[in-house]
């Protein structure tokens, strides 16, 4: 069976608005937010600095509003496909608008500027994702 071509984009309209919708769903404001920071450090950032760094990024979890965990650990992968990235911090937020209260808070600003004045993080990637059931 042959699709015309009218009822081939309407079938791919469809399909794009369910998956919208699924989307809209799953990142519903009140929906948990995991916000996860990967950190390259440079080799010559000591166990003490790293330790520093850890102890603050926790502390977060005390002094802004919203975030209810708080994870991290070190890379263990045996498939050595982490580019260089070996430590993880996961924070999860209560809702989208917690996570978007602490990316502009005082005491995150502070933790960035402990960072630059340490100078021990080689590079970092964030990936914020909504939980989905």
């Amino acid at each position: 069976m042959r699709l015309t071509r009218p009822f081939a984009v309407l079938l791919a309209t469809v399909a794009l608005t369910a998956g919208s919708i699924a989307l809209a769903r799953a990142q519903t404001p009140a929906a948990p937010v995991r916000h996860i920071v990967v950190f390259k450090y440079k080799p010559t950032a000591t166990p003490a600095q790293i330790a520093e760094v850890t102890t603050a990024f926790r502390g977060l979890q005390t002094t802004i509003p919203g975030i209810v965990a708080f994870e991290d650990g070190v890379n263990n992968s045996p498939e050595k496909k982490n580019l260089g990235f070996t430590h993880v911090y996961m924070l999860t937020f209560e809702s989208l608008a917690a996570r978007d209260t602490y990316l502009p808070h005082p005491k995150h600003k502070e933790f960035g500027q402990l960072l630059g004045k340490l100078g021990v993080v080689e590079d970092a990637f964030v990936v914020d994702y909504v939980t989905s059931k």
